[in-house]
């Protein structure tokens, strides 16, 4: 039997959440714009998280607050992985295997040295494009980490649409 840990998330929930938060565009502006808006937001609340904001494949966005340490680089590095191999976000691979009963590891072999199915890696979509870039936060337990994510990612789209 497996454990669930990523609360009370559904497969679908996250699908729908992933839909709504798609852009129209994102350039390599808008990362380092929704880096610093993730960072003004984590310092303002003293979260000891490291950031990381990729765009078509290179790293554009880097932070590390107090409290995080190189193990949160190799955290992000495996989270990175996830989302790149199933471009969706980490917590939204491992509820898709919680719900089958399975376990990310056992269920693909892939290994947990080099693949963090774990809440806080996020896939950065354009419409009609797709993937185009990858976010991360390590650093808080994974469903605040996915949170944290979801409530910048909202903040960002909003303010870019108004």
């Amino acid at each position: 039997m497996t454990i669930k840990t990523t609360g009370e998330f559904t497969s679908e929930q996250l699908r729908r959440q992933s839909q709504s938060l798609e852009f129209e565009t994102f350039t390599v502006h808008d990362a380092l714009e929704l880096g610093t808006l993730v960072l003004t937001v984590a310092m303002s609340r003293e979260f000891p998280v490291a950031i990381e904001i990729w765009h078509t494949g290179r790293m554009v966005f880097k932070a590390a607050l107090p409290g995080t340490s190189a193990d949160n680089d190799d955290w992000l590095r495996r989270k990175r992985n996830v989302v790149e191999r199933f471009e969706q976000s980490t917590i939204a691979v491992r509820v898709s295997f919680e719900e089958k009963g399975q376990e990310f590891t056992q269920a693909t072999g892939l290994p947990l040295s080099d693949f963090a199915a774990h809440g806080g890696g996020w896939p950065i979509t354009v419409k009609g494009v797709g993937m185009v870039g990858f976010f991360g936060i390590s650093g808080l337990p994974q469903v605040e980490d996915h949170n944290l994510i979801v409530e910048c990612l909202a903040q960002f789209t909003s303010a870019s649409t108004s």
